[in-house]
């Protein structure tokens, strides 16, 4: 019974930190839309493209996963879309597609609006 807590709780605190990293990215990517969209084209937002891409760097080497979810993977058996992240599982499975396409429409329009 010890160690199911200890495995709740381990998985619990990586599921929060995945879900907090994940929160992070994808206001990375809305700060960018929203400077390509108001003109704001600080170096904050060539900064913020750049993580966007280290983090597609990260997860192209680690076969397209999130380096957490083997960590999440040790402490349950369960392998549903959001098991490893506290998101509601159809966003879990369409994540990178949904924020993928954002991102690249975000970056079309700061470069639009950097060649205007």
């Amino acid at each position: 019974m010890a160690s199911q807590q200890k495995n709740f709780t381990k998985l619990f605190l990586v599921k929060f930190l995945h879900t907090l990293i994940w929160a992070f990215f994808v206001s990375v990517i809305g700060f960018i839309l929203y400077a390509g969209i108001g003109n704001d084209l600080s170096i904050r937002v060539w900064i913020a493209i750049g993580l966007i891409i280290v983090e597609g760097i990260v997860l192209l080497l680690n076969e397209w996963k999130c380096p957490l979810t083997p960590i999440a993977a040790r402490y349950t058996e369960h392998r549903g879309d959001n098991f490893d992240i506290f998101l509601p599982a159809w966003l879990a499975r369409n994540n990178k597609i949904i924020f993928t396409l954002l991102y690249f429409i975000s970056v079309v329009v700061v470069i639009y609006r950097a060649l205007s």
